[in-house]
């Protein structure tokens, strides 16, 4: 580390140090943050899950800091992540910030939030905790205004311990909407006792732990039902009518995606994002992304 730092003295003086530490302790920004300030500025929003660390002012995406106000919506009010949440005027993600409403609702079923309530809507790693993703979409495309945005952040599967795990078809997840899963689904347990990754979840314990807690899933909400990837992600998005902004993939585990509401009866254009050569293509650091996509990944279903 001295050698290191007598080396940038030499060679940019002590503005160069100081340049130096500062790009090591300042956290990788996603390249897509102007895009979202541009959006999102101003606005009124609604987190599903959260608050997120991948949005507070020292994340990839520090949205927080920079929108008018956001309420939020959990499952329960108590989850392993939060602890205890109360209803009403009381969830606080960020200093600056008065604290947004908190509902407490399936992210399946907004009932309490009117429709087009919503300038823009926040997601990050709720999607695959969900049973039924595609319902889960309508009701956030729902409660989003007309040409509302939707922030959406998926694990991709070769950096968490779901990379044993085949990606999750497109005809499972119809499949979900037209059997009306719930949320006590249990389709998903024998594959994943048989293929999560324990050594990349400490958290979880032993075997009989993790398959204990597993077990109580409709309680506790942290299995993966889904296993997605970044042509799943699109093909998701384009389904739901979503005119996809742009794509990126981060380190260590993270699909980004932004999205908007399309008018009612029109068609989003996103054939750039089924290309081989798409630009988030040929930059994403997870190799499954950079092979062709299967045949039958195109644009061939929409909502109707």
């Amino acid at each position: 580390m001295i050698k290191k730092v007598l080396h940038v003295y030499k060679a940019s003086g002590i503005r160069g140090v100081f340049r130096a530490v500062l790009r090591r302790f300042t956290p990788k920004r996603a390249e897509c943050l102007p895009l979202c300030k541009k959006l999102l500025s101003n606005g009124v929003g609604l987190e599903i899950g959260g608050p997120s660390g991948v949005f507070q002012r020292s994340g990839i995406l520090p949205i927080y800091s920079m929108i008018n106000r956001l309420d939020n919506c959990n499952f329960s009010d108590q989850t392993t992540w939060e602890g205890t949440i109360n209803e009403g005027m009381t969830f606080q993600y960020d200093v600056n910030r008065a604290p947004g409403r908190q509902y407490i609702s399936e992210a399946s079923d907004l009932q309490d939030i009117p429709s087009a309530t919503y300038d823009f809507l926040l997601s990050s790693h709720v999607i695959e905790h969900v049973a039924n993703p595609l319902q889960a979409l309508s009701e956030w495309i729902r409660v989003l205004s007309n040409e509302g945005i939707l922030i959406l952040l998926v694990p991709h599967k070769e950096g968490t311990f779901d990379h044993k795990r085949p990606v999750t078809s497109f005809d499972h997840l119809i499949a979900d909407v037209e059997n009306n899963t719930k949320e006590d689904d249990r389709t998903h347990l024998p594959e994943i006792l048989a293929f999560h990754d324990l050594e990349r979840d400490p958290a979880a314990g032993s075997l009989e732990t993790f398959k204990q807690r597993s077990e109580k899933n409709v309680e506790n909400r942290c299995l993966h039902h889904h296993v997605f990837d970044t042509a799943l992600t699109i093909r998701l998005l384009s389904h739901m009518n979503l005119q996809i902004h742009a794509i990126e993939n981060a380190l260590p585990f993270h699909i980004i995606a932004i999205a908007q509401k399309t008018p009612l009866g029109q068609l989003p254009d996103n054939q750039a994002f089924f290309d081989e050569e798409a630009e988030h293509r040929r930059r994403s650091p997870f190799v499954s992304d950079k092979h062709p996509l299967a045949q039958g990944e195109g644009l061939i279903n929409h909502a109707s």
